[in-house]
């Protein structure tokens, strides 16, 4: 035993399995080739049918490593690492798309005919939509145009109606005017009456001798001169004040009492308006302003003298 035991400690080292280390590398490039090519059959199947691959050379294979003795003292070789092998790029083959299919043709008909469809039926609503706006227009046009005529008919109706209201008021001013003057005519002559009569009867209340232009029969007149009239006239105007202005000139007839010398007696007597207040009132005053009334060419003085006076005869 002792001996055996030192037999073993002092015998060289034992080879190492190269032989084994040799199997296991090829058995391992083996595994890797078959996975290679299993991988590559893998993605050629899982292609669309729409492209083809097609390998213009054998994959790059690589030669097994020639078998060594290894030598006795150097160290077993490392283990060789396999190459990674970059799988060739599948060349894709231009193929014509597929055809549609007549389901798909029928339903897109369909909706292309929906469409137009739809767009015909927009197109109709618009076209309506427009019509009705022009209608809206042209009635709109319509009123105005009529509102247009019956505001000029109005305007026309009613410039009629001035113009035949402003005729009638100048006519019935033209009547008016041709009455006021045949009034104031008729006054005149009125007046004129009145004064020839005041006169007679003033001839009548003083008598004096008849001139060579005496008409009367009697031998003596019994009314004042011609020129007594005027004379009191004279005397009478330069005392009434008055500044209105009256239509028609309109006449006031007033009967003064006279003392024998002329002085007027209490307050004049208004015996026929002329229609003014203003005008008689500024008469009145004018004779009671007057106080002495002048003698007759005689020297006489009327005990009652009638006054007929106008507007006019301040002028």
């Amino acid at each position: 035993m002792p001996h055996t035991h030192e037999r073993i400690e002092f015998a060289p080292p034992a080879q190492p399995a190269s032989a084994r280390s040799f199997g296991l590398a090829i058995l391992a490039h083996i595994f890797l080739l078959g996975a290679l090519t299993w991988g590559v059959n893998w993605k050629s199947e899982t292609v669309t049918t729409t492209a083809e691959a097609e390998l213009w050379a054998n994959l790059p294979q690589q030669a097994a490593p020639r078998a060594v003795e290894p030598a006795p003292p150097p160290p077993p070789p490392p283990e060789p690492i396999a190459p990674k092998v970059k799988p060739p790029t599948p060349v894709v083959e231009d193929k014509p798309a597929p055809q549609p299919r007549e389901a798909d043709i029928a339903v897109e008909r369909e909706k292309q005919k929906k469409k137009q469809l739809e767009k015909e039926l927009a197109e109709e609503k618009e076209a309506e939509k427009q019509e009705k706006l022009l209608q809206d227009k042209q009635k709109k046009a319509a009123d105005e145009a009529k509102k247009a005529t019956d505001k000029k008919a109005q305007d026309a109706a009613q410039k009629k109606a001035a113009e035949d209201a402003k005729k009638e008021a100048q006519r019935k001013a033209a009547e008016a005017e041709k009455l006021a003057a045949a009034e104031a005519a008729k006054d005149e002559q009125q007046s004129a009456q009145q004064r020839e009569a005041n006169l007679k009867r003033m001839a009548g209340i003083a008598g004096s001798s008849g001139g060579p232009s005496d008409t009367g029969s009697a031998q003596q007149s019994s009314g004042p001169s011609r020129g007594y009239a005027n004379r009191i006239a004279a005397k009478v105007r330069p005392n009434i004040v008055f500044t209105g202005n009256l239509p028609n000139n309109p006449f006031v007839d007033v009967e003064v009492h006279l003392a024998p010398d002329g002085t007027v007696l209490g307050k004049p007597r208004i015996v026929k308006s002329s229609g003014s207040r203003e005008w008689d009132e500024a008469v009145v005053r004018g004779i009671e302003k007057t106080e002495v009334f002048p003698r007759d060419t005689d020297g006489k003085v009327p005990e009652k003298v009638p006054i007929s006076a106008r507007p006019s005869d301040l002028n």
